[in-house]
Parts: C-alpha cells; sequence; structure tokens
C-alpha cells in the first residue's frame, strides 16, 4: 500500500516539535532582516552590536533547524532559543522590533513542552519482544513503563 507524501510528511511531523522548530526559525529570519534595514539616515547596525544582530538570528535558525531534525534534544534546543530570544530584545534592534522576539519565545517555549505521542497500550497476553530494538524504541528514549500486577 502506498501512502501521499503528505500523509508521509504528516506522520513524520507529528514525530517531532515541528510548530516550535518552524516559529524560532521564523524568529531569527526576521530578526536578520530587521537588523540589517537603515532607517532614512540612520544606519541600524554598527561595530558589535552588527556582530550581534547576525550570530543571533542565525543561531535562532540553526535552533530551530535542530529542534526539528534532532528532537531527542528539544529541551536543551528549546531553552537556548528561549534565552536567546528574549536576549535579542537588547542585541538586536529591540528583538526584532518585538515581533522576532515574541516568535523566539513562543517557539522556544513550544519546543520544550512538545511531547512525543504516547505508544499504543499492550494487549494483555501479548508476547513481550526481546529486546529494545524489537519493540520500535530508540537507544535515547526508555521503553515506557509496565506495572505488573501481584
Amino acid at each position: 500500500m502506498t501512502t501521499s507524501p503528505w500523509a508521509a510528511f504528516r506522520a513524520w511531523r507529528r514525530g517531532r516539535p515541528f510548530a516550535g522548530g518552524v516559529l524560532t526559525s521564523l524568529a531569527g529570519v526576521e530578526m536578520f532582516f530587521s537588523g540589517q534595514l537603515d532607517v532614512g539616515k540612520i544606519h541600524v547596525q554598527v561595530g558589535i552590536e552588527g556582530l550581534q544582530a547576525t550570530i543571533i538570528p542565525l543561531l535562532l535558525v540553526l535552533l530551530g533547524i535542530l529542534a526539528v531534525t534532532m528532537p531527542v534534544h528539544r529541551i536543551f534546543y528549546g531553552v537556548i532559543a528561549l534565552s536567546v530570544s528574549v536576549y535579542s530584545l537588547i542585541g538586536v534592534n529591540l528583538g526584532g522590533f518585538f515581533i522576532g522576539m515574541l516568535l523566539g519565545a513562543i517557539g522556544g517555549v513550544l519546543t520544550v513542552a512538545w511531547l512525543p505521542r504516547p505508544r499504543a497500550p499492550r494487549q494483555p497476553g501479548a508476547e513481550t519482544p526481546a529486546s529494545d530494538a524489537d519493540a520500535g524504541h530508540s537507544p535515547a528514549e526508555p521503553p515506557p513503563l509496565v506495572r505488573r500486577r501481584r
């Protein structure tokens, strides 16, 4: 049975903090373009602030991509994205005129709060797999705890 590309993408997306990663990357893109603005004769980006206006948005884009591609480390990436987006308030033109900061903060919170879907409960009387590889668990994610009756 062949699945459509949209169904395959939907299944892939559900297994990772997709919304948080996309919002975090979008915040980085918005901050990058707001940091490159010139308002009349005022040049917004000068000196070390110019370096911050380049590094912070690139870091947010990288954190968003890493959160989507490696969901095991989502809490670390989400906390760093949240703190960097809050720091961008003083580092990058009021956090990309508040829009980028809000997108980054919401994306970081969504990344940290995301949980993988629980696995379907086993049927009573079903055989237990011999190893974690047979059960479909990754080595980084422990198998769910099973309570035994006495």
